[in-house]
């Protein structure tokens, strides 16, 4: 299966660096599952070796990395646990954020080469336009990583003398606000079927001041930064995040149940499951699809990022294309995490068993916003030129 899998070592220093924590990210995998978050440590030796700065402007000491090269570290790292990887690509995303600010606020935030960042887009906080400053007050969901952050983002409806505002197309004003993590309560909340060890419970404030140029707008506000990483379709890269962590957590269900093929024997029979025709083209349809999701997905990246680092604006089918790749390869990673785990057999059942872990968590991914069934219709509207919303595109 070597054909789906990326070798990381030759993106710059970063790719090496991460490479050497793959062995310990997967001997720790039950771990961090039982722990409900990835560990303290593991996560400041991932963000010593880079891996949270993946999208960081340069100007801030980033990597400024392409989508590629985004995508695969991330699945990369979902290959020896899906957790782990779902906290490096929400942590990298939230640095998106830095490239919409004044340098000097972005290097408060974003500067330290060490540092930990996270959040969560969904307006679900209240924020009070009070001239300056905004007063937040809020509960976040699926606060992913969280706990190893030192700043936190958290999206907001904005309201002015107790009135809703308003975006030019009177859709509801909103913007992410970011704040220190001890101005948060973190909420015990993730009791969950999977990405148990992502640490994605709920997290809150109360009438906190947050400096106005402390938030962004990536529905409204354009870029600071004019990399080509961030002419991207942002939402576009959240939702390749996603993916990349999909795909990496089926390419190492496939390449577990091809070895468990190949040693283990029927029982009774003395054959080895290789040598049954029904293993043999289920593992080769998944194989199939597996690599069709790549594909399709390393495609529509090409594609939007040629256009990125042009002149123009980037196209709506361009942006439409990217969510459809993404959340195909989604809906199949799972498809495929369900062929491996059905092929396990009973052993497969029990919590413990990384065929059971790597069939959660997929169908976990499958549930995010970002790669949900609604992208279908958003993409297929577009498909048949059909009127859509393209705010979150």
């Amino acid at each position: 299966m070597t054909g789906l899998h990326y070798d990381i070592s030759t993106i710059g220093d970063v790719g090496p660096a991460i490479s050497g924590l793959l062995p310990e990210i997967a001997a720790r995998a039950e771990e961090t599952e039982k722990a409900r978050r990835l560990p303290a440590d593991l996560a400041a030796k991932l963000a010593g070796a880079g891996a949270f700065n993946l999208s960081k402007p340069a100007s801030l000491g980033g990597l400024e990395l392409e989508p590629l090269d985004f995508m695969k570290i991330v699945a990369t790292v979902a290959e020896a646990d899906a957790s782990a990887g779902w906290c490096v690509m929400i942590a990298v995303t939230s640095t998106l954020g830095a490239a919409y600010m004044a340098e000097p606020v972005a290097q408060e935030i974003f500067g330290a080469d060490d540092v930990i960042t996270g959040g969560v887009f969904a307006p679900m906080g209240r924020a009070e336009d009070m001239g300056d400053h905004y007063l937040l007050s809020g509960q976040w969901q699926w606060g992913s990583g969280s706990a190893n952050c030192s700043w936190l983002g958290g999206g907001a409806m904005i309201f002015k003398d107790g009135e809703l505002q308003k975006f030019d197309n009177d859709a509801p004003y909103h913007r992410m606000l970011f704040f220190p993590a001890s101005d948060v309560s973190f909420i015990d909340s993730w009791h969950v079927a999977g990405l148990k060890g992502t640490g994605s419970g709920d997290f809150s404030v109360e009438k906190v001041q947050v400096p106005k140029d402390r938030s962004v707008s990536f529905v409204g506000d354009q870029p600071r930064n004019p990399g080509a990483l961030y002419k991207f379709p942002l939402f576009g890269l959240l939702a390749l995040g996603v993916s990349s962590v999909a795909l990496g957590n089926a390419r190492a269900a496939l390449e577990e149940i091809r070895t468990i093929a190949i040693n283990k024997k029927t029982p009774g029979g003395g054959r080895s499951m290789a040598q049954r025709a029904t293993v043999q083209v289920e593992l080769a349809r998944a194989t199939a699809l597996l690599a069709g999701a790549f594909g399709f997905l390393e495609n529509a990246i090409a594609e939007c990022w040629a256009e990125a680092r042009g002149s123009d604006e980037i196209s709506v089918k361009g942006r439409a294309n990217l969510r459809l790749a993404c959340a195909h390869a989604t809906e199949i990673s799972a498809e495929v995490c369900k062929t491996a785990y059905t092929l396990g057999g009973g052993s497969a059942v029990y919590s413990d068993n990384s065929l059971q872990r790597r069939f959660r968590d997929a169908h976990v991914a499958t549930q995010h916003i970002a790669t949900a069934p609604a992208v279908f219709e958003l993409a297929g509207r577009i498909l048949l030129d059909q009127p859509a919303d393209m705010a979150m595109l």
